[in-house]
């Protein structure tokens, strides 16, 4: 067994909290993703669980061992670096074989180790090159190779695929996903790419100015997020939010946008009831708004500002009260900045936020 458990860990330097009183928990082979903008603590909580420096409070354990304060080299496990950190003296060999060696293992098993994990890799041909002879993306395998000849149950990767160009990250992504499945490795990763997050990991931790908003699997940190901040960060784009006014209309709960007054599901009713009179946020996805050429009941009219063609799908900026709102279409339905088009908003499909604590409001 190898998970990893943070409990209520914090980090200051000097009076900035860079991670602030986190807790977290990572199962054994699990794959889990940290995830925010730059500055959030993403990687100083990395470095933290991998001893690189040290908790200034709480508690982490690896395998059930706890690793608090323990040096690097005691917390077995390996770790990727954003720069590939690989040794441009030394052949790609030698800079798999390098940790084997330093941990004085026996020179068959590291002859046997560094082979696979190059054959892992496919950079078994490369042996003999050194790295200035090499692409971005084979020094990063190198890097990743080198991590994985430790055989280590707990593996942290930090940011590995930002310094690649596009197609390069998109092919390596895949390639890494299917490694990491096949050595069964406990994986925390670090991202600020949410296509990386979404696409790779079990599970996706969101952070924010050193603090995790919502811990959870892809499909709910995307469909369900726990906040204003984690629906407007995570998807491309992010989801619309616009502001409205509960009212109620012949005992019906009703919420007022502009000129519109939109129909909350019978589950939201009790629950937005208590609202009454108040702002509210009204959240939903580009994708999951119909839009219509022709009027339709309970469809809002509104006006196209901008239309984007993206190949898949076209996407449209639209003004619904105060807010632009983005609606992603067909490729085929074919519309010009000026058009009148009518957009209905599915119940199921829409996330209501409390306007000042910025929470999410869901039906128990």
């Amino acid at each position: 067994m190898a998970d990893i458990k943070v409990e209520n860990v914090t980090k200051r330097f000097g009076d900035f909290i860079a991670v602030d009183n986190v807790s977290m928990t990572i199962e054994d082979q699990e794959f889990a993703v940290l995830l925010g903008p730059s500055g959030c603590g993403k990687t100083t909580l990395l470095r933290t669980i991998a001893g690189l420096g040290m908790a200034d409070d709480g508690r982490i354990s690896i395998g059930g061992r706890d690793v608090t304060y323990l040096p690097p080299r005691q917390r077995k496990i390996s770790m990727v670096f954003q720069s590939y950190a690989i040794f441009p003296h030394m052949t790609v060999y030698d800079n798999i074989a390098f940790g084997l060696k330093m941990n004085k293992f026996d020179g068959r098993e590291i002859d046997k180790r560094v082979r696979e994990g190059a054959e892992l890799l496919h950079i078994e041909n490369m042996l003999d090159r050194y790295p200035s002879k090499m692409s971005g993306g084979q020094r990063q395998r190198v890097a990743v190779a080198r991590a994985i000849a430790m055989k280590s149950e707990v593996l942290l990767m930090d940011e590995p695929l930002s310094n690649l160009d596009a197609l390069l990250r998109l092919e390596m992504r895949a390639e890494l996903k299917r490694l990491l499945q096949e050595i069964k490795a406990t994986t925390l990763y670090v991202t600020h790419d949410q296509i990386e997050a979404l696409s790779m990991g079990d599970r996706i931790a969101v952070m924010k100015e050193g603090e995790i908003q919502q811990y959870d699997i892809p499909d709910a940190v995307y469909d369900l997020p726990t906040n204003h901040f984690v629906g407007s960060f995570i998807g491309n784009p992010p989801m619309n939010f616009m502001q409205g006014q509960v009212q109620r209309q012949n005992g019906q709960v009703r919420v007022r946008i502009g000129d519109f007054d939109l129909s909350p599901s019978n589950s939201m009713q009790p629950l937005l009831s208590a609202y009454e009179g108040k702002p509210i946020y009204i959240g939903i996805r580009a994708e999951n708004m119909e839009i219509l050429a022709e009027p339709a009941e309970d469809a809002l009219q509104v006006e196209v500002l901008v239309v984007e063609p993206l190949g898949s799908q076209n996407l449209l900026t639209v003004q619904i009260g105060d807010d632009l709102v983005k609606v992603a279409t067909h490729p085929t339905f074919k519309v010009k900045p000026g058009t009148k088009v009518w957009v209905r908003f599915p119940e199921e499909k829409i996330r209501w936020v409390d306007h000042d604590t910025r929470q999410a409001l869901y039906p128990s």
